[in-house]
């Protein structure tokens, strides 16, 4: 890939960052020298370029090639054909790099080739069956190209908790929470639901989850039906909404819109708990009537926004 195209190509992902709420994504292709296409969510993406010298480190983890010097910044170079296993067909993996942004760490991942932007609706995006995750959960989600060849999201969130290790969780005052209250959270990433497991388990709070979007809107449903049965207000019992924003099926902007809009959870805060932790997509959240906007993974600051809530 040359530099003008490179530049093109970023251009596009400057000019695709309005897109979150419309239940669209767009995906940034890339190969690792296989017959496998996988992608990547646009929105972590910083930049796109050709892999400059890379200086070897000792002890680094398992498919860290190294650090580069980025802009005044010291990066941690990742070879994706070697993390998640896959056979480097050509030899000839190291020419392109992804730098990516999110959960607030910049990294540059190796890949063969990126070969360019698609935007598919979040219902086309499908969770994977658990054997196609893999024990690790690396591909978060799949979805068709218009020729029938699939494509593999990886859970980058996964591969950057397993290269750097998982965050461990300190110690977390319970709070009381009166009755049978309880919350509902829903994230794609097998990691982000361990850590917010880990943090509602400290915190003492009862909750139900969901893996995506749709099956959280579902759920939701189904909880406001029962309590419309039993002719309890939903807000007695339901003390707060956490969702993710990138999700499979439906996006946590549109999930919102659907809770916002349903009067029969009305009183119940929405918090967003998400990767993407830029100012636009702090504004798309308030625009679709987030209440509170968190940045993964701070287990302290996730329980101290969420643990007024669950007592109130």
């Amino acid at each position: 890939m040359t530099m003008t195209t490179n530049e093109s190509l970023m251009e596009n992902v400057d000019a695709r960052t309005k897109l979150a709420g419309s239940n669209k994504m767009e995906i940034l292709l890339f190969s690792l020298g296989t017959k496998e296409i996988f992608g990547i969510n646009v929105f972590k993406v910083r930049e796109v370029s050709q892999t400059p010298k890379i200086t070897k480190t000792p002890n680094m983890p398992v498919g860290v090639e190294g650090v580069i010097s980025l802009r005044g910044n010291i990066i941690p170079v990742i070879s994706l054909a070697k993390f998640i296993g896959t056979r480097d067909a050509s030899g000839n993996s190291a020419d392109t790099m992804i730098v990516t942004e999110f959960s607030k760490h910049t990294q540059a991942f190796l890949v063969h080739d990126v070969d360019r932007i698609i935007r598919v609706d979040w219902d086309r995006v499908r969770a994977p069956e658990a054997m196609l995750a893999g024990n690790q959960g690396l591909i978060t989600a799949l979805t068709e190209l218009p020729d029938g060849k699939l494509v593999s999201i990886l859970d980058v969130e996964q591969i950057l908790a397993s290269v750097i290790g998982e965050k461990a969780i300190p110690d977390i005052p319970a709070v009381h929470v009166e009755g049978e209250s309880f919350m509902f959270f829903v994230d794609d990433s097998m990691i982000a639901r361990k850590e917010i497991v880990s943090v509602l388990d400290k915190l003492g709070a009862k909750y139900f989850q969901a893996n995506n979007g749709k099956e959280a809107w579902d759920k939701l449903q189904g909880i406001a039906n029962r309590a419309m049965q039993d002719g309890q207000a939903l807000k007695d019992s339901l003390k707060l909404i956490l969702v993710d924003a990138e999700m499979p099926e439906m996006d946590g902007y549109v999930l919102t819109k659907h809770i916002k809009s349903d009067p029969r959870f009305r009183g119940i805060p929405v918090v967003m708990h998400s990767s993407l932790s830029s100012a636009a997509n702090r504004a798309m959240g308030s625009s679709v009537g987030v209440d509170a906007y968190v940045a993964k993974f701070d287990p302290f600051v996730l329980a101290e926004t969420i643990s007024p809530l669950l007592q109130g």
